[in-house]
């Protein structure tokens, strides 16, 4: 494992997790809901159409969850451009610390409403975005 592959992969968490910001963000509207309710019905498996973003409350959630997102992959996306080339080891454990937040408060949320398919989704997000970054960078030379 190398700093230079770790470095690589903060693209694919950063980009990861900021993708999702502006689909939940487009859920803020009716006429650009679809996308939103989309995902969380699949989230919500079996994709049966009770995803409802009839509610305002349910946009302005949308809305809010979709900032979040978007402003922490742009997060990790700084860290990788401006911090990590000083800090790598410190750079990948807060990564890491924030998917693993993350991951616990989501899955525990979900399964607790009802909704304990999407833990399953979590678990291959949590394994995609986080990739090498488990394991700490040993650059030989």
């Amino acid at each position: 494992m190398t700093t230079k592959l770790h470095k690589r992969w903060l693209l694919v968490t950063g980009i990861g997790i900021a993708a999702f910001g502006p689909v939940f963000s487009l859920g803020a509207v009716l006429g650009t809901a679809e996308p939103a309710r989309w995902s969380l019905d699949v989230l919500s498996w079996p994709v049966d159409g009770n995803m409802d973003y009839g509610a305002a409350t349910t946009r302005f959630l949308s809305a809010l969850t979709g900032g979040f997102l978007l402003g922490w992959g742009v997060m990790v996306l700084l860290l990788r451009q401006w911090v990590f080339d000083a800090a790598p080891d410190a750079v990948r454990k807060a990564v890491l610390g924030g998917l693993i937040a993350w991951f616990l408060l989501d899955s525990t949320g979900s399964y607790a409403s009802g909704n304990a398919s999407n833990v399953i989704f979590n678990v291959l997000v949590l394994a995609t975005l986080s990739g090498p970054l488990w394991i700490r960078a040993r650059d030989i030379g």
